[in-house]
């Protein structure tokens, strides 16, 4: 993962420093958050997503030797992490609980971000201090340490893309150079699909090359000898990246019939606008002004003075700025006009945006921080009030949004502990394992029931729910009609909904009886306050609430 000594490698003080401290920083908190958690949770680990729960039932296929099965037998193209996955099947071959081994993974590569980012801002040019200021806030920004412990493919996919970046700055100065960062890029896009995107922005960037003048006006293009062509080595750079890549795409394509997993056509379907709405860009700015304003603010003046580089010593590419810029309106792009915004729950997709934001948003600071100096050059106790005032207006939303993330992160846990985790176990006790559920979270329900045949209402592992509900809509009848024609085709023995989501399946008592319900108090996390257990027309296989299973 760390670039080995060669080119570009110029061990640095001030860069060591900041990585240190920042290291420290991030085992101090998630070593805290993880303390809290076990007391909160009487002594029992958790996660704060449905989705974590699912990577570990692929983890435990894969582990056993059944591949990237949901239901023993059967491939499925349900995974958008496939690296995450082969990373956490290891721990069900370890000793101890893979929940635990889960979190250490997260942890270690929430670490080898840090350090990437304090080795990311070293190599373009930031100054010790703003260096150590992003290194840190990466380290405690709160949804990141939330990422640590999620059991969530965040921390991996923020490793391997902020060493792509340290790599692909050294390229761009040696273009002779093996192209290291465009195989770390493809690497990412098993562990986020995004990470293609990422790929195809590095591959801009490496042509955003340019040299100075005479008269100091760009001159674009390489092909001279103070700015030799590094065309050779993008394609090799993308052969690579195809080849790690291509195996993935190959599995979707043969088992789900698509290029793309599963999940994208469950979550990304249908009609899409080529610009992102407004009011989809304001959720998404929401998400990271909050805890950082001013480097929010100060991000544009960062992207500015990378620009300005361009073509000199300082010359460090535009990647940083054109992901920071380039992820949300991708997903802004993909977001059906009619909503829901392609966002994911607490919008994590956009987590992987924040090390660009606090390098560029650190890299403004440091020319506002000049402007407060020279104003206030002639007297001391003027640049020293302005000093602290930008370190408050820095620190101390950036310490609240922390305090925040943890207080959210073990709200999460608590939500799906007694939510999936809860009628899983109450599902354990009572029902055959003969009998079909179909479900609207699948990944606790299915880790807690590993031989009960689950049905995936969510069209994540089972996408051709979204082909029924699309032919229902297109035949003008409702979405509910085209859920009610996957099930008789299914023919489960029971449904664990929200009835939020399927209120036409739970409001028809007559075929659809409820069973058992279960309140999740103060929820933020699951999709209803409430989950029922509904019998169905083709039960087989009853259950009794009070007395337990009955055949």
């Amino acid at each position: 993962m760390f670039p080995a000594r060669g080119v570009g490698w110029e061990p640095s003080g001030p860069y060591r420093r900041a990585a240190a401290a920042s290291v420290a920083v991030t085992l101090l908190l998630c070593l805290g958050l993880a303390a809290a958690e076990l007391y909160v949770g009487g002594g029992s680990w958790g996660f704060p997503l449905d989705d974590s729960w699912i990577h570990l039932v692929f983890a435990r296929s894969l582990a056993a030797g059944e591949g990237l099965a949901f239901n023993s037998g059967e491939l499925v193209s349900g995974s958008t992490a496939p690296l995450w996955t082969a990373l956490l099947s290891l721990a069900f071959v370890a000793p101890g609980d893979p929940v635990l081994w889960t979190k250490l993974l997260g942890v270690l590569f929430h670490v080898v971000t840090v350090c990437g980012v304090a080795r990311l801002a070293h190599r373009l040019g930031l100054a010790s201090w703003s260096s150590l200021l992003a290194a840190s806030l990466t380290a405690a920004s709160g949804w990141l340490v939330w990422s640590s412990l999620s059991g969530l493919e965040i921390p991996l996919f923020l490793a391997l893309a902020t060493w792509g970046m340290v790599l692909q700055v050294e390229e761009r100065r040696h273009p002779d150079a093996l192209p290291r960062s465009l195989a770390l890029f493809g690497a990412g896009a098993l562990a986020r699909p995004e990470g293609l995107l990422l790929l195809a922005l590095a591959v801009v960037d490496r042509s955003l090359v340019a040299r100075r003048g005479e008269d100091g006006r760009l001159i674009w293009g390489r092909g001279t000898a103070r700015a030799p062509s590094n065309a050779p080595m993008t394609a090799l750079g993308l052969g690579a990246a195809l080849v790690l890549v291509a195996p993935v795409v190959l599995f979707n394509a043969r088992v789900g019939g698509s290029l793309l997993p599963a999940t994208y056509l469950a979550k990304a379907s249908g009609a899409h606008s080529v610009i992102p709405e407004a009011a989809y860009l304001h959720a998404i700015l929401g998400i990271f002004f909050q805890a950082f304003p001013l480097l929010v603010l100060l991000a544009g003046t960062g992207t500015v003075e990378l620009g300005g580089r361009l073509g000199t010593a300082r010359d460090g590419g535009l990647l940083p700025a054109l992901w920071l810029f380039g992820l949300p309106i991708a997903y802004g792009a993909l977001s059906p006009p009619d909503g829901p915004y392609l966002a994911g729950n607490f919008g994590r997709y956009l987590f992987p945006a924040f090390p660009p934001l606090l390098l560029l948003g650190a890299l403004g600071l440091e020319r506002l921080a000049g402007v407060f100096t020279s104003v206030g050059s002639a007297k001391p106790f003027g640049r020293w009030v302005g000093g602290g005032l930008l370190a408050a207006l820095v620190l101390w939303p950036a310490g609240a949004g922390t305090a925040r993330g943890a207080g959210r992160y073990l709200q999460s846990v608590g939500n799906v502990r007694d939510g999936d985790e809860r009628i899983a176990g109450w599902l354990a006790e009572r029902l055959p394992v003969e009998s079909v559920l179909a479900v609207n979270d699948i990944g606790a329900i299915k880790y807690r029931l590993p031989e009960h045949r689950i049905r995936d209402l969510a069209g994540i592992v089972d996408p051709e729910i979204v082909a029924y509900r699309k032919q229902a809509i297109a035949e003008g009848r409702s979405r509910g009609e085209g859920d009610r024609r996957f099930l008789s085709e299914s023919r489960p023995d029971y449904l664990v909904i929200f009835p939020g989501w399927f209120p036409e399946l739970a409001a028809d008592g007559a075929s659809f009886p409820e069973v058992h319900r279960i309140v999740i108090p103060d929820n933020i996390t699951m999709g209803d306050n409430y989950i029922v257990v509904l019998q169905t027309p083709w039960t087989r296989t009853f259950l009794d609430p009070s007395q337990g299973a009955v055949r």
